[in-house]
């Protein structure tokens, strides 16, 4: 999973062209660990580059502007922007995610 930084979050939300699938998360929190593990385990199924992550800390306007309730989270866009981004706070099952993070690849 590649981090990002507020500015190039932005940017990929900005530009269409391309579905996004970013994990939200806070580095202290317990749950996102977890979380984290079974995107690791998913991410080997989904093609190269598909997943990012991003300290919501970091970026506490973005988190305000989406309305980002807790963490972890999973922020889903489909490529052509026609619909705002899908927040996913259930992880479930690695099965789940990779159903959810395919949606919208």
């Amino acid at each position: 999973m590649r981090m990002l930084n507020e500015k190039e979050l932005r940017s990929q939300l900005d530009n269409k062209g391309k579905p996004i699938a970013v994990f939200l998360y806070t580095p202290l929190c317990g749950t996102c660990k977890v979380a984290r593990r079974m995107l690791e385990v998913a991410e080997h199924l989904l093609p190269e580059d598909t997943l990012s992550t991003a300290d919501v800390n970091m970026m506490p306007q973005v988190a305000q502007e989406y309305q980002i309730k807790s963490v972890p989270a999973l922020l889903l866009m489909d490529a052509d922007r026609s619909h705002p981004p899908r927040i996913r706070y259930r992880m479930g099952s690695v099965e789940e995610l990779l159903e959810a993070i395919r949606s919208v690849t």
